[in-house]
């Protein structure tokens, strides 16, 4: 019976970050977004075709309107005066015209993309993505746990509370980074996807996530998520709400210790699947118990040479 239990509820733990992952990748191509978080390029034909105007999608030419006075008139390319298009390629405005659309009110693969600049739909979905990024990081941690109930006074309901309190913590960050997320697209640094406006952005939060991973609050949050069982030994307590109480503890070191990586969605895109799937990656590699205290300096100067590197691609490519 307790090995149905144990079973079962792995069972249940796995397939809620799958069904998170399966939620990210509905979303993402919903939002006729590629697996890097930029629109497809079959998404943005659509959007043409639908923009065009019907006699033009169809093929035929545009309607001539112009009178025969306004056709005589002389006209002059590089001004862009009456009778000729703009030398900028942009039609002027004038009655009967529309306004262009506004990014926060334009719709992608049938989704309205306002709600990317609300709290309530942000929240939901950096709480889908705290899923699907954090709770693979956590399995080192409850299989740890799972190790006392057999050694010590460890309980079932002390391993639930374990997940309980570490996904209250992480609930909170969703809050935060979705409050932050407003407030850098109301102030312009980045656009409607999430995505930095300037590579000065993008270059210094990767040199600055890259440096914390050599600072000593990096070395002291990762030494707890990377030997959790130190921590179980120091802060030990039974039951569900010990469970919780502990858990809560794991969550703010985890937070402490992986809050870059998840900053770093603001370079790639919050809906990067790409980003999203590297990152999950590097977070779990660092809490192995074998391989974990290898790899954090070294992804630390990974980042830094890519900040360097969005730093001088324009002097590359140019």
């Amino acid at each position: 019976m307790t090995h149905t239990i144990r079973s079962a509820l792995w069972l249940m733990f796995f397939s809620g970050i799958l069904v998170a992952w399966v939620v990210l990748y509905q979303m993402s191509t919903g939002m006729g977004l590629d697996l890097i978080g930029r629109p497809n390029m079959d998404m943005g034909m659509e959007m043409a075709d639908d923009a065009m105007p019907m006699d033009m999608a169809d093929g035929a030419a545009p309607m001539d309107t112009t009178t025969s006075d306004e056709a005589s008139m002389p006209t002059d390319g590089a001004t862009g005066t009456e009778g000729t298009m703009p030398i900028d390629g942009q039609m002027p405005m004038g009655e009967g015209t529309a306004a262009p659309m506004d990014m926060a009110e334009m719709e992608m693969g049938g989704m309205d993309m306002s709600a990317m600049t609300r709290f309530g739909p942000l929240f939901g979905m950096w709480s889908i993505m705290m899923a699907a990024m954090m709770l693979p990081t956590l399995v080192p941690t409850l299989t740890t746990y799972e190790r006392l109930i057999t050694s010590a006074n460890g309980t079932r309901p002390g391993w639930l509370g374990v997940l309980a309190g570490y996904s209250v913590v992480w609930v909170g960050v969703a809050a935060l980074f979705a409050i932050l997320q407003i407030g850098l697209l109301r102030a312009g640094i980045i656009d409607i996807m999430g995505i930095a406006q300037s590579r000065w952005i993008a270059g210094g939060l990767l040199l600055a996530v890259g440096a914390f991973q050599f600072t000593r609050a990096k070395e002291i949050c990762h030494g707890v998520c990377h030997a959790p069982m130190n921590y179980f030994l120091g802060y030990w307590c039974t039951g569900f709400q010990g469970g919780a109480r502990m858990g809560v503890g794991l969550g703010v070191y985890c937070a402490g210790c992986c809050w870059g990586f998840m900053a770093l969605g603001f370079v790639g895109g919050m809906m990067s699947l790409l980003w999203m799937g590297l990152a999950t990656l590097f977070m779990v590699i660092e809490k192995l118990p074998q391989i974990g205290h290898y790899v954090t300096k070294p992804l630390g100067i990974a980042l830094i040479l890519g900040g360097l590197a969005v730093f001088a691609a324009p002097l590359v490519t140019g």
